[in-house]
């Protein structure tokens, strides 16, 4: 999910000029700066919408070349298998496909201060406060990141391929396909889609751990059923290699997380500060370069994952882990509650949504600590 995609749009004048009306009286009310960042907001986004063309009229053009045909269709089996299988909503995201002729949608900038993990966070209308801001230029979002370097922060900037404008406003024309993702391997593509439906079901303002681990585990247990029932064993084995890393490259930023906060909590127990704080911290994150080394070396072929791992180990920091146990967290609590629903069936999906639904109503505390212990029952009675 993406704060910049939270402004849906579709052809229409008058609810075209409407929306696009009220969003910048309401931008202007919160200040020139505000109001820059909400104009490229809802600009970035309309040009997006006004792209996009429906599904059906790729498949019939003459000039549609084959292989997007085909992907195209992959994405409406998968589209009515989340709805069916999933119990994802039925709206008018993905029904649509644009090509924005760039490789990422948005990008996120993250900040974080160099002696904790918590996210620096910006508050909006309609979706609360959140730990990045995003920008439909990378320009813009590299310029955001440099002004908040100046301030002293560690900040990380990274490519989105796609986001979910949360089905608030779904009447504007719901989440487009895009080239920046249609093209993914089979399972990559229905982790994405799965991922970006489940925002739909479930939004929490001010929580953004607690609603991407509930995407995240939405997305792999989902995954793994599309995978099952429609793929082929070599694309079940491609997937498997994949997110056999994806789970040895989690294992592994999560120790550091734990190393980095126990320093970080050591220093806020001795406010006065010590040179010796940064060393540690230099320790572990050379630490983390030379397990991560290692554990490259152990991977057979180099794939489009990896380089992507490559790329965030080298610019890793404070925000950039910080931005990673977003998706990270709480997601074993997740996964515990919907195997406790008895299987994967649309009734289990429906009792785990109602369940996470009630999680919702409990303060953001309660409902963290309710989902780890549900996750350490689930654990303690593992075989």
């Amino acid at each position: 999910m993406n704060l910049s995609g939270c402004i849906g749009w579709r052809r229409g004048g008058l609810r075209r000029l409407a929306a696009l009306a009220l969003l910048t009286v309401l931008a202007a009310l919160t200040g020139c700066s505000t109001a820059a960042y909400y104009w490229q907001a809802v600009s970035g986004h309309v040009g997006v919408m006004l792209a996009a063309r429906p599904v059906g009229q790729w498949l019939a053009a003459p000039e549609t070349p084959e292989s997007l045909r085909e992907r195209l269709r992959l994405t409406q089996q998968m589209r009515t298998f989340a709805i069916g299988e999933l119990q994802l909503p039925d709206t008018a995201s993905y029904t649509r496909y644009a090509d924005i002729g760039r490789p990422y949608v948005v990008w996120n900038v993250v900040a974080a201060p160099p002696d904790s993990l918590t996210a620096r966070t910006w508050c909006f209308p309609v979706v609360g406060c959140v730990g990045y801001r995003g920008y439909y230029r990378e320009a813009d979002a590299r310029a955001e990141a440099a002004a908040l370097q100046a301030q002293g922060l560690e900040v990380t900037v990274y490519g989105v391929p796609a986001y979910s404008t949360l089905n608030r406003l779904n009447w504007l024309g719901g989440d487009p396909l895009l080239n920046t993702f249609v093209r993914y391997p089979q399972g990559e593509l229905a982790r994405l889609m799965f991922h970006e439906m489940a925002h739909q079901v479930l939004y929490v303002d001010d929580d953004t751990v607690f609603n991407e681990s509930f995407a995240t585990a939405v997305e792999r247990i989902g995954v793994k059923r599309w995978l099952a029932l429609h793929a082929s064993p070599a694309v079940r084995a491609d997937y498997e290699t994949g997110e056999q890393r994806r789970r040895e490259f989690r294992a592994l930023t999560r120790d550091t997380r734990a190393a980095l906060n126990a320093i970080y909590e050591q220093k806020s127990a001795h406010p006065s500060g010590s040179p010796s704080f940064v060393a540690m911290k230099n320790k572990v994150m050379d630490d983390f370069r030379t397990r991560y080394a290692a554990l490259k070396a152990g991977w057979a072929a180099d794939t489009a994952l990896i380089r992507g791992y490559d790329a965030w180990v080298a610019r890793a920091n404070n925000a950039s882990f910080s931005a990673q146990a977003a998706y990270d967290e709480l997601v074993p609590g997740f996964e515990a509650l919907f195997e406790r629903q008895g299987g994967a069936s649309p009734q289990a999906w429906r009792g785990f949504y109602d369940a996470v639904q009630q999680l919702a109503q409990q303060p953001k505390d309660e409902r963290r600590r309710a989902l780890k212990e549900t996750a350490r029952v689930a654990h303690s009675h593992s075989p």
